[in-house]
């Protein structure tokens, strides 16, 4: 059975986008960040998006702005299969992408029991919030920044009940990112 990990940046205040939906301030590039993101892009994995990030995504990785920034992270974004969860999206011109139409619990209940890699959320936090209801997420990977957005959304938003996760490892970076890596408890 695959496992199915989250991969988030929130800010200090706990949100993933400003107010306005904005997410640029999550992207504090150096050597070292380029490093460990390369090192995630190279995994093997498939990508699951909602509607909006998945937009978001395909406008910039597939692009020769991408391949000459970051090319490890472009290249594995663009080689790893990828699902949309959209029920509006007509059809998915990004390569290895499906767009899942149906109900969103019972369509990752099947994707996650099939053979395959693991599948990784990428923000998203619609999709991060329901798939947390639903008990389907084994891994929240969070990379917390030096950023107060004061306001915004938080992944967690619609849950609607508490959770409790325990704290797996940490890794923090001279940018002032850490990530943390939780499971549910």
């Amino acid at each position: 059975m695959r496992r199915l990990r989250s991969y988030t940046s929130i800010s200090l205040d706990g949100y993933f986008t400003d107010a306005k939906g904005d997410m640029s301030w999550a992207h504090k590039r150096d050597d070292e960040w380029n490093a460990f993101a390369s090192s995630n892009a190279s995994g093997d994995a498939a990508l699951l998006f909602g509607r909006v990030t998945y937009e978001m995504m395909k406008a910039f990785w597939p692009t020769p702005q991408a391949a000459q920034q970051m090319p490890e992270v472009a290249a594995g974004m663009n080689r790893m299969p990828k699902y949309v969860v959209s029920r509006t999206l007509g059809a998915a011109d990004w390569q290895n992408t499906t767009v899942l139409k149906g109900d969103l619990v019972t369509d990752i209940q099947a994707l996650k029991a099939t053979d395959g890699p693991d599948v990784v959320i990428l923000g998203s936090g619609s999709v991060v919030s329901q798939l947390t209801g639903a008990g389907l997420i084994d891994e929240y990977q969070l990379v917390l920044t030096a950023t107060a957005l004061g306001a915004g959304r938080t992944p967690f938003q619609t849950l609607g009940d508490r959770r409790t996760f325990s704290l797996k490892k940490t890794k923090s970076f001279t940018n002032g990112n850490v990530v943390l890596w939780y499971e549910p408890a």
